[in-house]
């Protein structure tokens, strides 16, 4: 069985951050978002992937590699324009061949992975599976109508949803559904759908499995998801504090991860949070659910409820809360309460 991870898109609603970078390289708990599900592919025993990539493909060739690291083997595959889900699909054919395969977004984090549900697929026989999950407000997904246990049709974005079961990213099908996909039209979004292939293969009379998820799941679309998702993550990490990082005069509570060479000097840092290699933080409180990136710097600040990537300052701010500071930012003196979003190499500085 081969993956697809579709790794393209501008990622519009995650500006400023996209605008300098890929949003599938966002990081959550210091780990970017398209590392989950390059992982879970190959927990799930998936070692040949694709990568779909658009625009950002050299930032994202250079984040990823060959696959080796992840072992695994990329292959990259251009998608010329953002058409589609199910157009992401069409563009691999050839590398998927007569292999069944999964499809996952990559900018979506599940927790507790796919292995299972990749090994029901393979056994199955179906032509199909989706991952389905409740989700509160249906109307802004796919939503599947069914019938019984029976997956009827894939509505999508309703306004009267048949269901709260949305359809959240991850699919595995067989090769038919190329045939399906090169039958499309094109939305009123001017996209080949993914709900229109699923309903495609449905009219063929082919079956397609769901699976009810319990797992978290996060659609990391907008900095409030990122927010979201950086708890989540965070809150499954375990204390760690690697033998080259220095702690000095400091109070550490919690879930807390201290990475090489990072050094804590008069800080109170309550968990879960994680500090990055080479950060320094000095006469700060960090945390909760807080992620520092590599090679920061945080000097007589707050943070809570942030992440901080790497190479970035924050000098004398009493309390940034629930925000987001892109690669090589500065901030100084900003007050108590602050919420700030700020793409990379921005500065916030005292006035005159």
């Amino acid at each position: 069985m081969k993956g697809i991870v579709l790794a393209g898109g501008k990622g519009s609603r995650l500006r400023p951050f996209t605008y300098s970078g890929a949003k599938q390289l966002v990081p959550i708990a210091n780990t970017p978002v398209l590392h989950f599900p390059i992982r879970q592919l190959v927990e799930a025993g998936i070692r040949e992937i694709a990568l779909v990539v658009g625009e950002t493909e050299a930032q994202v060739r250079e984040a990823m590699g060959d696959g080796a690291a992840f072992g695994a083997r990329f292959v990259y595959v251009r998608q010329e324009a953002p058409l589609g889900i199910a157009h992401g699909v069409l563009v691999c054919r050839e590398f998927v061949g007569e292999e069944p395969f999964v499809l996952y977004l990559g900018d979506n984090v599940l927790m507790g992975g796919v292995a299972g549900f990749v090994e029901r697929f393979a056994r199955s026989g179906a032509d199909g599976a989706v991952i389905l999950r409740e989700v509160g407000d249906p109307r802004a997904f796919g939503v599947a109508r069914m019938a019984g246990e029976r997956l009827v049709e894939v509505v999508e974005k309703p306004a009267v949803p048949p269901s709260n079961l949305a359809v959240i990213g991850v699919y595995a099908f067989r090769p038919v559904v190329f045939e399906v996909i090169a039958g499309l039209r094109p939305s009123a979004r001017g996209e080949l759908e993914i709900a229109d292939a699923i309903n495609g293969l449905l009219a063929r009379g082919c079956r397609i499995e769901v699976e009810v998820t319990p797992q978290e799941w996060i659609d990391t679309g907008k900095m409030e998801d990122i927010l979201a998702a950086n708890r989540l993550l965070l809150g499954a990490l375990e204390r760690r504090i690697a033998p080259g990082a220095r702690v000095v005069g400091s109070a550490i509570a919690g879930a807390v991860v201290i990475e090489e060479g990072a050094v804590v000097e008069g800080c109170e840092v309550v968990g879960p949070a994680v500090v990055g290699r080479g950060a320094r933080l000095v006469g700060s409180r960090i945390g909760p659910n807080v992620a520092v990136g590599d090679e920061c710097l945080v000097v007589n600040s707050r943070l809570e409820e942030a992440i901080v990537m790497a190479r970035s300052e924050v000098v004398d701010c009493p309390g940034i809360v629930r925000s987001m500071l892109g690669r090589y930012v500065r901030v100084e003196g900003a007050p108590a309460g602050a919420r700030l979003t700020l793409g990379d190499h921005s500065r916030v500085e005292p006035g005159p």
